[in-house]
């Protein structure tokens, strides 16, 4: 009954072939997912994303409205969780490793910039649901007197700028050590390589982040903080100097950037790092200009944050820990 093409437009995006592929890579097919087949479980997760305003229920009826007639199994809105439990993180962390990446085809524009792909990284805060799991893995934000608001999940993510596509994520607590964005981008360099130029804000310029894009062989353009001093050694005839932060050659551009809203204008200096060093192949105002696709990425959040969550907050009272607890149990 739930042959290609009864699960409605996602299999033509997805197809069974990639799930069943994944789910053989982590085992999945093996389980038992009792009235479902693993392969719909990973569907029916797929259109929660897209009907994030109804629960487990109304996201079940969506995905099998078009089999009036079949046999299909009388679910509870629990065997739903069940199943989504027992299935576990691990086939939809490769499903998206498998799709991750520009999006772009020939016909995008803005993708690239003399050649080298567009992408940026940067972190935002996502409220969860205020669970008992929750609250003990993440904590709540608050102050001397009192706790406040939901817990929260911090959200690191690598786009790019042209498409808005996310190519890799990361996410894990918001408060704590080791939970701040510069850290949480650390897992994200596997995806950088040659021909690619990484744009990044004055939060996540620190050294060791510097030298370990460097690394990788991406270039990088960077908003340095304002308390930097980087050595100078050297000025070039547009005006920009040359430096090395943490040992990465860099040419540093001093700007101002004016941030229009509809609150108003705001005019900022800027000192931007690059690892291109050659002013006459990638002039400085080019430079300047290219920066202002590091904002792209706060588009992508707000899709996220607005149009699909429609500022609710994620839909899982479950903490992945213990989802894979019960995978196992």
């Amino acid at each position: 009954m739930f042959a290609p093409g009864h699960l409605g437009e996602l299999t033509q995006i997805v197809s069974f072939d990639m799930v069943d592929a994944v789910l053989a890579e982590v085992d999945g097919l093996k389980r038992r997912v009792r009235k479902l087949p693993a392969r719909v479980v990973v569907y029916l997760l797929l259109a929660a994303a897209l009907f994030s305003e109804v629960g487990y229920l109304g996201v079940w009826r969506k995905l099998t409205g078009a089999l009036d007639g079949l046999p299909i199994p009388t679910l509870t809105a629990s065997a739903l969780w069940q199943a989504r439990t027992r299935l576990g993180p691990a086939p939809l962390r490769v499903l998206f490793e498998l799709l991750a990446g520009p999006a772009a085809t020939t016909l995008t524009r803005a993708v690239r910039w003399r050649g080298l792909l567009v992408c940026a990284i940067d972190g935002t805060s996502l409220d969860v649901p205020d669970s008992p799991s929750h609250r003990a893995r993440l904590g709540k934000r608050g102050n001397q007197y009192t706790t406040a608001g939901y817990p929260q999940i911090r959200l690191v993510v690598l786009v790019a700028c042209g498409t808005r596509a996310i190519i890799d994520a990361v996410f894990g607590p918001a408060e704590g050590p080791g939970t701040g964005e510069s850290t949480y981008a650390t897992r994200l360099l596997r995806p950088l390589h040659a021909g690619m130029i990484v744009l990044l804000d004055r939060g996540l310029s620190g050294n060791p982040l510097l030298v370990a894009t460097h690394g990788t062989g991406a270039h990088l353009l960077a908003r340095l903080s304002a308390s930097r001093r980087p050595p100078l050694l050297g000025r070039l005839s547009d005006g920009s100097i040359l430096s090395n932060p943490g040992g990465v050659p860099v040419r540093i551009i001093q700007c101002q950037i004016t941030i229009s809203i509809t609150a108003g204008t705001q005019t900022g200096h800027y000192r931007l790092a690059t690892t291109l060093l050659d002013h006459r192949t990638h002039p400085a105002a080019e430079l300047v200009i290219l920066y202002h696709q590091r904002w792209e990425v706060e588009s992508a959040y707000f899709a996220i944050k607005k149009t699909m969550l429609g500022r609710r907050v994620l839909r899982s009272t479950t903490h992945p820990a213990s989802t894979r607890k019960s995978t196992h149990s």
